[in-house]
């Protein structure tokens, strides 16, 4: 399996040659954006774990919710179309998002490894839950089932 740059690295030699210029921007955008993040880091010669380049990618695609939000508002139907489409470009570079019904048993065994009751374990229960997801759920899906399922 090839790295995220490797990915990368192709998904703009292809848009290139199709002439696909939403793609080969959000594509530029994230190239750039693991670099500065390699920089933050201390090491631009290293690449990022695999974690730390999902983040980064998860990060991109925030802005572009945050920024369809904005155009959405705006009246701006164009933008808002365009930065769906590098959303997409951008969510294939990690991993398919677990189900609720794969995510609660991993929930009940947390919990009752943990002796979690309350709401007061919430920060535990959660931060044990990300490590066994491996980001594949998303953050407020995690945070909605533990606060639900905690009193």
């Amino acid at each position: 399996m090839s790295t995220i740059y490797e990915q990368i690295t192709e998904g703009m030699k292809t848009a290139m040659r199709s002439k696909d210029t939403v793609a080969l921007g959000a594509l530029r955008g994230l190239k750039a954006a693991l670099q500065n993040a390699q920089v933050a880091r201390g090491n631009v010669h290293e690449e990022l774990p695999l974690t730390e380049a999902q983040n980064v990618v998860r990060k991109q695609i925030k802005q572009r919710e945050d920024a369809i939000a904005l155009y959405a508002q705006a009246g701006r139907d164009d933008q808002v179309s365009k930065e769906r489409a590098e959303m997409e470009v951008l969510a294939s570079f990690l991993p398919k998002e677990m189900a609720e019904d794969e995510i609660l048993p991993i929930l009940e065994a947390v919990i009752a490894e943990l002796g979690a009751e309350t709401k007061k374990d919430m920060g535990r229960v959660m931060k044990e839950m990300q490590a066994r997801t491996e980001g594949r759920a998303p953050g407020k899906v995690l945070s909605r089932l533990v606060g639900a399922r905690l009193n």
